[in-house]
């Protein structure tokens, strides 16, 4: 295992403080707090979704991607784990944090550990870590904690929401120090299903001198030999 670990946090809060960065920095303290006790370095970068949205419109409409969205995938590339908090409205995560993981490429979350969370101002939101936001992870096949964190107002001080960002601290902690994420990329990633373009052009080997690749890229295949 590395000495320094990369951790990828995405915080989709709106304002500044939001009790959506402060769970999420709760999470990020209790699992560099398991990192230290095996003298690993623990790197985290932060992705706040509301200086993304002007970007995420564009992306989503034409697919141009600008700066600070080509820095955030870079980043959730390069990450050994991901710590995704949403603050929720009307039972589902916030446009924002929907619309980075809905333009990202399928491919880039493949096996990468990811712990789920969510704020909101009333319990009646309490599935949505686990009915909404796991869903997608799924599909984007990310290795998901099994254990999700919710917190409305009145969680903040309570034994039992401290007890539970322990728990999946320690759980994203163990899959990130497992290397699995690293593993499948050098040694099983040709097994799966790419899109053209998910992993920088690294994601397969592409024969640009083939009949399709002629053909795709506008030029013409040549005569057919006749048959002796």
């Amino acid at each position: 295992m590395s000495n320094e670990l990369r951790l990828a946090v995405v915080s989709a809060g709106t304002s500044d403080p939001s009790t959506t960065r402060m769970l999420a920095d709760r999470l990020v303290a209790a699992t560099n707090k398991f990192a230290q006790t095996t003298g690993v370095t623990l790197r985290v970068d932060v992705i706040e979704t509301r200086e993304l949205n002007s970007e995420l419109a564009d992306a989503m409409t034409s697919q141009f991607f600008g700066p600070k969205l080509e820095h955030a995938v870079e980043v959730l590339r390069e990450a050994d784990g991901l710590v995704a908090v949403s603050p929720v409205y009307k039972a589902a995560p916030s446009a924002s944090f929907t619309a980075l993981f809905q333009v990202l490429d399928q491919d880039l979350l493949i096996g990468k550990p990811v712990l789920l969370a969510a704020t909101a101002g009333t319990p009646r939101h309490s599935l949505v870590v686990d009915n909404g936001m796991r869903a997608s992870f799924a599909y984007l096949r990310a290795l998901i904690t099994p254990t999700g964190v919710f917190a409305t107002t009145e969680d903040w001080s309570s034994p039992e929401l401290a007890d539970r960002i322990e728990r999946a601290a320690y759980e994203l902690w163990l899959l990130m120090r497992s290397g699995f994420a690293r593993s499948v990329r050098e040694d099983t990633w040709h097994s799966y299903q790419h899109q053209f373009g998910s992993d920088g052009g690294n994601e397969f080997a592409v024969d640009f001198e083939s009949d399709l690749m002629k053909l795709a890229t506008g030029g013409t295949l040549p005569p057919e030999q006749p048959q002796r």
